[in-house]
């Protein structure tokens, strides 16, 4: 049997029921690709709930606010996958007059859809002969034609796509593409159990030995360590507690998220420097002359190329007294639930 039949017969015993599948709605099949890069299906399947019921259209998600979008997506990290959304959404709404693209390259255009993505969407909403080519995918054909070409590149990319266009099942390719990612995910995966798997009389890398040393993946880069040091400031004014908080811009991480003042440094403070430091820090940015402060207990924060070391220094003003400042806003201490926040902060505010 071809690779199309077996993985055909193995998918009807063994393929995913997921709530994405099987329909042909290519907004809900966007929404579900992009909040599933980097995110478990344990984990997006919820949220891909709670976008379908908040934004049902693309022009409930191109109306909304980016605040809106991004408290919607809290806890699911790489924020950018949320603006993006938000983004294409309006351009699908200003550009394409409502209407999803239908075609591969007009899926393209859509910003943060790149060429896994397009492929999914095309294959499954339109029923267009593209292989999908994710970690899974990568994993299962790697091993089974004994590709040792580093995964993960625009050259990899290309040569995995050349060989699947050829395999693909052009009047089905959206129960291959479904197939084909589940079978990487259900039975080739990391330690597979070769015993089970259909294709052990046909896969390289299990007659040369190599199961464990494919697919070859290029060296990671060792994360880079930054040390992040909040002022989660508190006072009351008419019976109301308040906070200070900013929005973070530019390119760095979380942006468009809020989070307490920050003092970020290039090294941990030592506990003589801390004080000081955070004394300084005060009079520049609120104007106090004397500031004493609690310290929370570390946070360590991972993210793929960053680790985040923070500390949060709380800190009571007298009643009636609120900090001098223009750069940050004043908000009452109940609406940080309200406002999109990173995980960290999140877990911060978990444990008060």
């Amino acid at each position: 049997m071809s690779l199309s039949q077996k993985l055909d017969t193995w998918y009807t015993d063994y393929g995913r029921t997921l709530p994405w599948r099987g329909i042909s709605d290519p907004y809900r099949i966007w929404l579900s690709e992009i909040i599933l890069q980097q995110t478990r299906i344990e984990q997006g399947r919820d949220y891909y709930h709670r976008f379908v019921e908040a934004f049902p259209t693309v022009a409930d998600l191109a109306a909304a606010s980016e605040d809106q979008v991004l408290r919607l997506w809290q806890g699911l990290g790489y924020y950018s996958r949320a603006r993006n959304l938000h983004v294409a959404a309006q351009y699908i709404m200003n550009e394409c007059g409502g209407v999803f693209p239908s075609d591969y390259q007009g899926v393209l255009k859509l910003k943060g859809v790149g060429r896994y993505t397009a492929a999914a969407i095309v294959s499954f909403a339109f029923r267009l002969p593209y292989p999908v080519i994710d970690g899974n995918v990568y994993r299962f054909i790697s091993r089974l034609y004994g590709i040792v070409t580093p995964i993960a590149t625009d050259a990899a990319y290309s040569e995995f796509e050349s060989l699947l266009l050829k395999k693909i099942d052009r009047l089905r390719p959206d129960r291959f593409n479904a197939a084909l990612m589940d079978f990487g995910s259900l039975q080739c995966k990391p330690v597979p159990d070769c015993s089970q798997c259909p294709f052990a009389d046909e896969c390289i890398a299990l007659k040369t030995g190599r199961v464990a040393l494919l697919p070859v993946k290029a060296a990671k880069a060792k994360p880079k360590e930054r040390w992040f040091y909040y002022f989660h400031l508190r006072w009351t004014v008419n019976g109301v507690e308040h906070t200070l908080v900013e929005q973070r811009q530019g390119k760095d991480i979380w942006r468009g998220l809020y989070q307490f003042p920050l003092m970020e440094t290039d090294k941990e403070l030592t506990d003589k420097q801390l004080p000081v430091e955070a004394a300084r820090f005060a009079k520049e940015e609120f104007h106090l002359s004397s500031f004493r402060f609690l310290l929370s207990p570390p946070f360590r924060h991972q993210l793929t190329h960053r680790t985040i070391h923070a500390l949060f220094l709380e800190a009571e003003l007298p009643s009636g007294t609120a900090p001098a400042t223009e750069k940050y806003r004043a908000i009452p201490s109940s609406e940080i639930k309200n406002i999109p926040v990173s995980r960290l902060i999140d877990r911060y505010l978990q444990t008060l």
